[in-house]
């Protein structure tokens, strides 16, 4: 499904004033765990899929990529992206992630956060990527935890006094289509096991080097609801690369 909420006007000024929004990638709580997997940069041709502001393309650039190219359905988030980009060598397509489609060994580096769990079809998606990454390539992509996505509702349950409870988890074995809300809109997720999402990457020529469940940095922990974001994970980071086979 290529939902594009994101060129909604009103959800899109939400979106608009979100921490990540406005202060970039130092305004997202996963960015220093996502940081320390990334790769060297220098002189690697980048795919950024989903790049929505384009954070990443940029911080791959200073940190010496040849070229980006940034993809995203959303057009008002491109144009975003392109107000904030000082580098030439970064290239902005509309598109959705479904539908890239570059000639093998085109990339280096692939990244994408927080938006593969709006691809219905994963597997297909990892065939591609490894189809466009170089031998030894990176892949190192951000998506929901499937903890959160589980349930569907991505809420707590509370009590009648409004206090938090827990966080439910339920169906996880059923992976397919969730309805939630997201900044007050309803938005269609795809649930996916941490099996399927590390399984089918090993199963398509990959070697999985890193997953990590970042936690809320300290420098945070003051901002409202923040604390109680480590009673459960709600992100996943992998970092996997794809295999030489001439060696």
């Amino acid at each position: 499904m290529k939902e594009n909420k994101y060129d909604d006007h009103s959800f899109f000024e939400k979106y608009s004033q979100m921490n990540r929004s406005r202060k970039g990638l130092a305004g997202a709580g996963e960015w220093e765990s996502l940081r320390k997997l990334l790769p060297d940069f220098k002189g690697k041709r980048v795919l950024d899929l989903g790049c929505g502001y384009g954070w990443h393309c940029i911080h791959a650039m200073e940190q010496g990529a040849s070229s980006v190219v940034g993809v995203d359905l959303s057009r008002k988030m491109l144009e975003v992206a392109k107000s904030k980009t000082y580098f030439p060598q970064i290239r902005y397509e509309c598109c959705a992630i479904e539908d890239v489609d570059y000639p093998e060994e085109s990339f280096e580096v692939v990244l994408s956060s927080l938006a593969i769990h709006y691809v219905a079809d994963y597997e297909r998606l990892v065939r591609k990527i490894y189809r466009m990454l170089k031998a030894g390539g990176h892949f190192v992509f951000t998506v929901e935890h499937p903890v959160f996505t589980a349930h569907g509702s991505q809420d707590w349950h509370y009590s009648e006094q409004g206090e938090i409870l827990h966080f439910p988890v339920d169906h996880y074995y059923d992976e397919g289509e969730r309805a939630t809300v997201f900044l007050g809109e309803k938005v269609i997720k795809y649930h996916r096991t941490l099996t399927t999402y590390l399984g089918s990457l090993l199963s398509n020529g990959f070697t999985v080097n890193r997953i990590v469940e970042p936690q809320p940095p300290e420098n945070m922990m003051d901002m409202p609801g923040m604390a109680d974001e480590r009673r459960r994970p709600m992100m996943l980071i992998v970092s996997a690369t794809k295999q030489d086979v001439t060696r």
